[in-house]
């Protein structure tokens, strides 16, 4: 790591993250995998629903993009689903393949025919909601959670235990049913499921550490964003070791959503100097290839792919861009660039200064002395005002000739 890490020609985060009274607690992992949920959580947002040939062409761009591990989809939801998880599976991506299962020997029958690299097996884990929501005994969640584990290990798949909603179960009803299903059936991993992103960032690190401390296995993130909390908790569960996070592009997903990729993996970036080695560069394409392909749209200024990020309005900003020339990272916390986005563009509008009117002028062939300037402005802010937008060029120049004759 360099002597200034939160400084780089890609970005210039805050030195206190790299203080020693700051990082004196973390035990980050030498090495973090992600393990991408878009084709399966992700999908399982309302009114989303991708192709076989669509969910292709995702796994594609992910593996291309360095994700290291993609949840194909759940093959019992349908043929297609089936066939999708199948040809993924089978097209020599670099990328690990899993397909999710409920905890059924059937599904995991099916998972071995699609040919995955491993399952992530998902079963109720608070008993409320084991007794209310699938009104089965307890007892019959831990039968099938040891019968489908042992068959997945037993068929050579690697197995990432997934107990659902285990975030509102008791600390000692979710310990004891993951003791027993690791002693008795069979775990590579266990998933840290928030299913309803109800976790305070406080309790993210009790959550990591009694679960290590009980069953000694390897640990992943599974936290959703209904209080807008996945990153945060994700990143908080990586300080403590935890060495993959699950997450979906541009954070699709059920109610509010899954923990984005994105904005998750720039933090851990730029923060805390830990590289996934994901091509960051294709953050902006892929996401909004798949939100095409989802029918979702987004606000302009999301988080890293909001396609209106480094769109500047405001009067001092834009001066603040023109006085810098290349040095973006003094005006932006990381380059454009460094997330596959278009370099700042310098929109007109209602909160505009004068060194916004001339950056205008000039690429416009416009001249104009400084009261003219000034008079331009006020036509600007006038007009943004009344029509409750930004100009587009054409209007511009039209108020400009209006001051100008």
């Amino acid at each position: 790591m360099s002597d200034t890490p939160w400084i780089t020609e890609q970005w210039f985060s805050s030195p206190w993250n790299y203080l020693s009274d700051a990082t004196g607690t973390l035990n980050l992992p030498s090495s973090l995998k992600v393990h991408d949920v878009t084709l399966r959580d992700g999908e399982q947002q309302a009114g989303v629903e991708f192709t076989a040939d669509e969910k292709l062409r995702i796994a594609e761009m992910l593996s291309e993009a360095g994700i290291h591990r993609i949840e194909a989809g759940l093959p019992a939801v349908s043929p297609s689903d089936e066939e999708a998880v199948r040809r993924i599976a089978e097209a020599g991506f670099d990328a690990e393949i899993y397909a999710f299962s409920r905890c059924m020997v059937e599904d995991v029958k099916l998972a071995i025919d699609c040919g995955t690299t491993g399952v992530v097996m998902e079963v109720p884990s608070s008993h409320h909601l084991i007794e209310k929501g699938y009104r089965w005994p307890v007892e019959r969640a831990l039968d099938l959670s040891i019968e489908a584990t042992n068959f997945a290990h037993e068929n050579g798949l690697k197995v990432t235990f997934f107990p659902i909603d285990a975030t509102r179960a008791s600390i000692v009803e979710y310990l004891d049913m993951m003791e027993r299903v690791a002693t008795d059936g069979y775990v590579d991993a266990v998933a840290l499921v928030d299913t309803f992103g109800v976790l305070s960032p406080h309790a993210v690190g009790y959550f990591v550490r009694q679960t290590r401390e009980r069953l000694g296995v390897p640990m992943e993130t599974h936290f959703h964003m209904d209080f807008g909390l996945g990153v945060a908790n994700t990143i908080l569960a990586v300080t403590e070791g935890v060495e993959v996070i699950q997450t979906t592009v541009t954070g699709l997903g059920e109610r509010s959503g899954n923990t984005p990729t994105e904005e998750t993996i720039l933090a851990l970036l730029t923060m805390y100097g830990l590289d996934t080695g994901i091509r960051t560069q294709d953050f902006t394409k892929i996401s909004q290839e798949v939100l095409k392909m989802a029918g979702v749209t987004q606000p302009g200024n999301r988080p890293v792919v909001g396609d209106r990020l480094f769109n500047v309005e405001s009067g001092i900003i834009a001066t603040w861009v023109k006085n810098v020339g290349d040095e973006l990272i003094e005006t932006f916390p990381f380059h454009p660039s460094l997330v596959g986005q278009a370099e700042p563009e310098i929109v007109m509008g209602k909160g505009s200064g004068i060194d916004s009117v001339r950056i205008w002028l000039d690429r416009n062939g416009l001249t104009a002395d400084d009261d003219q300037a000034l008079e331009i402005l006020a036509a600007v802010k006038a007009k943004s005002a009344q029509e409750k937008s930004l100009l587009s060029n054409d209007e511009f120049v039209e108020c400009a000739q209006k001051v100008l004759g």
